[in-house]
């Protein structure tokens, strides 16, 4: 009898514990994600027919995808008059239509409140690279926009990643030591670096086209298949300007 007792307990126990873990697993799940684009990674992904995978990402994942106004008027008010890229600027317009992108005042966060830290994170980005005694202007409104969005994020507790192929930004958040030799072979000169508000750009956390469409396949999303398929989309990232190297590429491809 007190076997059984015994027993009854421990599978009492049991389930009691199996319960409170999944219960904190679900809390654990239900902590907001967030993907911040910028213009590149989005345009990279609509010249290469990619832009679907967001939506698919979307529904199998906990997450939102947001662009700043900046960024939406690079990669839809201006393109969307100019024949050549109006394709693309309506495709990027149909996911904001579908809800599949956001805006930031979705989740109330003001556009005035981003264009202050925009402003202020440009103002500094713009005033670390210096040639012949004048500031050379390294980083756009949009791009300095994303970062902005991601402290505002990241304050509310919401993890997040700034989707971008451009070099620069990534480079002056991860490893500004390296700015100087990497501004110079761009610029073909030689330049002083300030590297005062190194600080205010440090700890965001960066994600490109090329990870993405890797995620899109191993969670079979990807329209094409077969032994080439990945390859091909990585390829067609990196060639359409993602800054990965054929290095990474040939990683992403073992794991």
């Amino acid at each position: 009898m007190e076997t059984e007792l015994l027993r009854q307990k421990k599978d009492t126990d049991f389930n009691q514990s199996t319960s409170q873990f999944v219960i904190k697993r679900k809390k654990q799940n239900l902590k907001q994600k967030a993907v911040v684009f910028d213009s590149g990674t989005l345009i990279n992904l609509s010249m290469n027919g990619l832009l679907y995978i967001l939506e698919e990402l979307k529904q199998l994942n906990s997450i939102k995808f947001f662009i700043t106004h900046y960024v939406k008027n690079e990669t839809v008010n201006r393109p969307i008059g100019i024949p050549r890229f109006e394709l693309g600027a309506l495709r990027i317009q149909n996911l904001i239509e579908n809800k599949t992108i956001e805006m930031p005042e979705s989740i109330n966060i003001p556009n005035s409140q981003i264009e202050s830290i925009t402003q202020d994170l440009l103002d500094k980005a713009n005033h670390t690279v210096q040639s012949n005694g004048k500031w050379i202007n390294i980083v756009s409104n949009a791009e300095m926009s994303c970062l902005a969005l991601s402290m505002i994020l990241t304050r509310n507790n919401v993890e997040n990643f700034i989707a971008i192929d451009e070099r620069t930004t990534r480079i002056l958040s991860e490893k500004p030591q390296n700015l100087k030799e990497i501004m110079e072979k761009k610029l073909h000169q030689e330049i002083k670096i300030d590297e005062k508000n190194f600080s205010d750009f440090k700890d965001f956390k960066f994600i490109r086209s090329t990870e993405l469409v890797y995620v899109a396949h191993k969670k079979g999303i990807l329209d094409v298949a077969g032994a080439k398929a990945l390859e091909a989309a990585l390829y067609a990232t990196k060639f359409h300007g993602s800054s990965v190297s054929f290095e990474e590429i040939n990683v992403l491809k073992r794991l």
